[in-house]
């Protein structure tokens, strides 16, 4: 059940890209059982505080506590194992596997309810190109198998990273439901996301952030349609 105790907190985050100082004191707390939308302007260093959060690029300074465990001590790979997961941006599929074998890279724990069989019964799609390479699936396809494969670890945090980028409607509603179930499900989302009908449509908290700092974070019901989230976007200090 949510709490007001941030599952994840972000604290006064400082990361470069060699002089390029990226975020700049990034705060923000992911309650669990909510879907938290991070939205901004491209380049603002979202998909920075994602790669930092999962220990793909080092950290200059601050804190990002996950329940009672510093993530800067842990290695990427402990991380994982601390039941954090990741939807990449760009899918990152492995075109040499089948679906199958995605699926099986990590074995799911006996009291999982994300198992291989849940992918399947939640995209039937998938179901039916499980022998197929993962290079010969459409973009849709391979999204699906991206977020398949992140649940595979019975995460207790799922971080996805523009899900919907470049997926026609009919796929964006598929993900939108998915989305819509794990909220039910009361696993902890993180969601960055360019499709502000799509943040708007899953999620419970808003973050704006506007050049490497969260501008603010609203509850979903402050904000009444696209068109004031943008100006909120267009408007952050």
């Amino acid at each position: 059940m949510a709490t007001d105790q941030p599952l994840l907190r972000v604290e006064d985050l400082h990361v470069y890209y060699g002089m390029s100082h990226v975020l700049q004191g990034t705060t923000l707390d992911v309650l669990p059982g909510q879907v938290t939308a991070l939205v901004g302007r491209n380049g603002v260093g979202k998909t920075t505080l994602v790669n930092a959060i999962m220990g793909m690029i080092p950290v200059e300074a601050g804190t990002m506590r996950y329940r009672d465990t510093e993530l800067a001590a842990l290695s990427a790979t402990r991380r994982k194992g601390q039941g954090i997961a990741l939807v990449p941006q760009g899918r990152r599929v492995f075109r040499s596997l089948t679906v199958d074998e995605h699926l099986n890279l990590v074995s799911t724990a006996k009291d999982s309810i994300f198992t291989r069989e849940w992918v399947y019964a939640t995209f039937p799609r998938l179901a039916e190109r499980r022998k197929s390479l993962a290079s010969n699936l459409s973009g849709g396809e391979q999204s699906m198998l991206a977020i398949g494969r992140a649940l595979t670890v019975n995460p207790q945090l799922l971080i996805m990273d523009e899900p919907a980028e470049g997926l026609a409607p009919l796929l964006v509603e598929t993900v939108r439901q998915v989305v819509d179930q794990l909220r039910e499900m009361k696993l902890t989302v993180l969601l960055v996301e360019q499709n502000l009908q799509f943040a708007l449509d899953v999620a419970s908290d808003i973050a704006v952030m506007h050049r490497g700092q969260i501008d603010h974070v609203y509850k979903r019901v402050e904000i009444a349609d696209v068109s004031e989230l943008g100006d909120l976007i267009l408007g952050a200090s």
